[in-house]
């Protein structure tokens, strides 16, 4: 998309944005009069519900929105090019006063019109939340990859980060069930609409419907976050009250404190037994619901291991590792030992097929239910250490591992410590992989490579423990 040549007089640009401004500013007007008065016009009136019959629910058609949205954008370059303006003349500040004049009266407008779509039915109606049918947007087919991103925004990078990121193994879906990972901005939204709609048709103040794999589909999809529902969750039939935290830890869940509705296993026994069918989404985290130690006991050999051990790692930094992230297909063993160690971790997952963030809670541990390509909820310069294991591998794009270990660098801490366990790839991928590593900057503080021998022989793992430097 080419930007707009605005090497002409800026009066003209005004003149012609005025021009197309005044019927707009006619439709809204008689819009507003018509709402604030009680009154109903049949030109704006869409529903799609009986139950609103007695209410004229207004809802502008989305040609008037985008219309409004491409002014405001050419108002603030014409300020922007007013204020850059070498003449020191009156005209032409008073000019650049009606331009902001202008930009201030459109931009209330735009919330006036806002607030008109997404207005409420009165309490009275059947209270059904639903989007009312808008005869002028454009189908999901009609939107390419990358043409929602182009429409809003300008900068290049933006672009770059909106766009699908394929995986390194084309055409092949991963344990996220997806080809392409649409790093999250909102705007994604706009291409699944028929799935928010079906995330967004409940009872208000009823139960929410059983939906959570269809949000998690749209999160994964890059429709994240979420809008907000006024239902309330379902709760299982059985729950009781969790266990004691010096319990809770290292003890099996019970089953009565999950709703086993989505997934093949129904009970925590199936999810512990190598036989469970199908391990789609958790083939990766096979001994995860083994809430066992014995998992974490790492082979001392380190011609073999690729992994380090927590005591390991944590001498680094005598008691400055206080608060962290654990990125990774995890029910939070981790974050359970770093516990006992008087750390703090927030695991980050989804339900891959199994309950994981239910477990992580009923250990008395910290679960963020989080895609890989949404940014981080934390502030900057916040967290002592990230951890990832098993989640980050062959299958990434390159961009995206840009994106992902930016979004980590961006939260560490000056000095803190990204801890990558057991990342792998094929052979000849390796160095792309590890390139991107170095890449950051980081000191090295611990380092291996070693053949992965499960498979065919032709994967390596990677674990490393990284210094975040500090930067002015």
């Amino acid at each position: 998309m080419q930007r707009q040549n605005y090497s002409k007089p800026l009066k003209w640009h005004i003149g012609c944005l005025l021009i197309t401004l005044s019927p707009l500013l006619l439709i809204s007007l008689f819009t507003i009069i018509f709402s604030s008065s009680g009154l109903s016009y049949p030109l704006f009136i869409f529903t799609n519900n009986s139950a609103y019959k007695s209410y004229s629910q207004i809802v502008l058609p989305y040609a008037i929105q985008t219309q409004v949205a491409n002014l405001q954008k050419q108002l603030g370059v014409l300020l922007e090019q007013l204020h850059t303006e070498s003449s020191e003349s009156k005209a032409v500040a008073k000019f650049s006063d009606q331009v902001l004049h202008i930009a201030v009266s459109l931009d209330r407008l735009a919330d006036s019109l806002s607030g008109l779509h997404h207005s409420d039915p009165p309490a009275s109606c059947n209270e059904y939340s639903n989007v009312d049918e808008d005869l002028s947007e454009p189908e999901e087919d009609d939107l390419d990859e990358g043409t929602m991103s182009m429409k809003a925004f300008n900068a290049g990078e933006i672009y770059n980060y909106t766009s699908p990121k394929p995986h390194r193994l084309v055409s092949k879906k991963n344990f996220l069930d997806v080809e392409a990972v649409s790093p999250s901005i909102g705007q994604v939204c706009a291409k699944m609409a028929s799935i928010v709609d079906r995330f967004m048709t409940y009872k208000v103040y009823g139960m929410c419907p059983d939906d959570w794999d269809i949000a998690q589909k749209l999160i994964v999809s890059g429709c994240d976050p979420l809008p907000r529902r006024r239902c309330f969750s379902r709760t299982p039939s059985h729950y009781s009250k969790p266990f004691a935290i010096n319990t809770s830890l290292w003890t099996q869940p019970s089953d009565a404190n999950i709703l086993w509705n989505h997934y093949k296993c129904k009970s925590y026994s199936c999810l512990v037994s190598k036989g469970s069918v199908d391990r789609r989404g958790f083939f990766k985290c096979t001994d995860c619901f083994n809430l066992s130690k014995q998992a974490w006991n790492v082979p001392t050999n380190e011609s073999v291991s690729a992994e380090f051990t927590i005591n390991q790692v944590l001498r680094l930094k005598p008691g400055e590792i206080r608060i962290g992230l654990d990125f990774s297909p995890t029910t939070g063993t981790f974050a359970a030992m770093m516990r006992e160690r008087n750390v703090t971790i927030a695991s980050a997952t989804l339900n891959l097929g199994a309950p994981f963030n239910e477990v992580i809670a009923l250990r008395g541990l910290l679960p963020l239910y989080i895609s890989v390509g949404s940014r981080l909820p934390f502030f900057d310069n916040t967290l002592d250490i990230v951890h990832s294991t098993l989640f980050l591998d062959g299958w990434i794009g390159i961009q995206l591992l840009q994106f992902v270990l930016f979004d980590w660098d961006r939260v560490l801490r000056p000095k803190g410590l990204l801890w990558v366990d057991r990342f792998f790839c094929k052979k000849e991928d390796m160095k792309l992989y590890l390139d991107e590593f170095s890449r950051l900057g980081y000191r090295k503080l611990l380092w291996r490579v070693v053949p992965k021998t499960d498979k065919l022989g032709d994967e390596l793992f990677f674990s490393a423990v990284l210094e975040k430097p500090s930067r002015s």
